[in-house]
């Protein structure tokens, strides 16, 4: 090395030493290094502090070890303005070549961070002989690891616990709201949630503040050894938690609900239930008629009030007296539901006891419309369509009436009035009409 090569070798670890230093120090004083050296740790927390507390250690023997050589360096340099070549030769040897002799008991390194493992009988080194980059690399690959461990602590603890705290004070909240309203512990699937809850944020809190990098999400294929750069908190213990306490909130909201409109909607339940019962007794009424009135139809029964219902809402009305809200509210749904279905149900059983009688007066409005279109074309008195008139007519208004004759009488009807309009005339039915064996109104009975 010459004169000029020295010197700017120099300069370069001046700097270096400098930046080594500055980063020691803020290592020194970073929040999460002081949390950890007064923390009671766990797990793999405890396992690798315990590794990089080693480290410290030794980074800060190889920095003395650094700056003792860089010390030297700079006090052979500064004897004379222009060196001789004895003084190269030494300066070159101290700077490139084997230069720094680590003291012993800082030769061994954490073997966390990837130093040398002990013998049997002892450490494996007591000392050893590094050139300047060499020392500088190890160092900062300690260092890495170092601030990998005292980052990964200080972001979990800066988010887990006040977060976790945080969650722990609203579901305290919404505990006394759920006692309030009758959710509690073993008469509630809410309140059974509630206590599950409660025991996994203060488990969890006692994890994260005991073993931090437990919750430390690290970037795949990334080794708890590598460089610090990537990861973040893992947050999905707390995450479940809170989704399962938003849960219980909305279930709380709706037995809340209930208590706010409980009379509003036991009424309207009611009015429901009775709406169904009058529909079926009139159901049962149209059914008697039907059986007197039409002949050889068949009519469905109609079945009884909705018993178990009314049991249900005599109930529902029992626990909105006792304010057993956590209660009434599934009940209260179910029975709006039922109570829906069961209107319905009666409404379609009287449409089809009725259906009968629909058809009779289907058949009888076609009958009179037929009638009144032969009396405005002038064919009012036409024999044959009187007879079929009259024999359509005295089915339809028999009791009991049977309505497939009486449909087979309007259609008979409806044809012969078809062919005499199409014809124009007054005159007897064609042949074809003759020719059903009904010249007589007594034999189409």
């Amino acid at each position: 090395m010459d004169r000029e090569e020295v010197d700017r070798a120099l300069a370069r670890l001046g700097a270096e030493h400098e930046a080594i230093e500055t980063s020691l120090l803020a290592l020194q004083d970073h929040a999460g290094r002081r949390l950890l050296e007064g923390a009671e740790l766990s797990g793999t927390t405890k396992e690798r502090w315990a590794a990089a507390e080693q480290a410290i250690t030794l980074l800060w023997a190889h920095f003395e070890a650094y700056t003792g050589a860089l010390a030297s360096a700079r006090e052979l340099r500064a004897r004379r303005r222009s060196p001789g070549a004895a003084e190269l030769a030494e300066l070159a040897a101290l700077l490139r070549a084997v230069g720094v002799t680590i003291a012993p008991g800082a030769a061994s390194s954490p073997a966390a961070a990837g130093g040398y493992p002990a013998a049997l009988t002892g450490p494996a080194r007591l000392s050893e002989s590094l050139k300047l980059d060499e020392l500088v690399e190890r160092m900062n690959r300690w260092y890495a690891e170092v601030i990998d461990v005292v980052a990964a602590a200080d972001s979990v603890w800066s988010a887990l616990p006040a977060r976790i705290d945080l969650l722990a004070a609203e579901l305290q909240r919404t505990r006394s709201l759920a006692q309030s309203v009758g959710v509690r512990p073993g008469e509630h699937p809410a309140g059974d949630d509630l206590e599950r809850i409660t025991a996994e944020l203060a488990a969890l809190r006692d994890e994260v503040v005991r073993d931090p990098l437990a919750f430390w999400s690290r970037p795949a294929g990334r080794s708890p050894g590598a460089a610090p750069g990537g990861g973040a908190p893992d947050t999905a213990r707390y995450d479940a938690a809170a989704r399962g306490l938003e849960d219980v909130r909305r279930e709380i909201d709706a037995v809340l609900h209930v208590r706010q409109d409980a009379e509003e909607r036991l009424v309207k339940v009611r009015d429901v239930l009775s709406r169904a019962d009058r529909t079926l007794g009139e159901a049962r009424r149209a059914r008697g008629e039907v059986l007197a009135k039409i002949a050889a139809s068949e009519v469905p029964a109609v079945s009884g009030p909705p018993t178990a219902l009314n049991e249900q809402l005599a109930n529902a009305v029992e626990f909105r007296r006792r304010a057993q809200w956590h209660r009434l509210s599934p009940l209260l749904e179910s029975l709006e539901q039922r109570a829906e279905e069961e209107l319905l149900r009666a409404r379609e059983s009287l449409t089809a006891v009725t259906a009968p009688l629909a058809v009779r007066a289907e058949l009888r409005g076609r009958l009179d419309a037929y009638k009144a279109k032969v009396a405005r074309h002038g064919f009012a008195e036409d024999r044959i369509l009187v007879e079929r008139y009259d024999v359509a007519r005295r089915l339809l208004w028999s009791a009991p009436c049977d309505l497939i004759a009486a449909e087979q009488a309007v259609l008979r009807y409806q044809r012969a009035t078809a062919e005499v309009l199409a014809a124009g005339r007054a005159a007897p039915p064609s042949r074809a009409l003759r020719a059903e064996g009904e010249d007589r109104p007594g034999g189409m009975a």
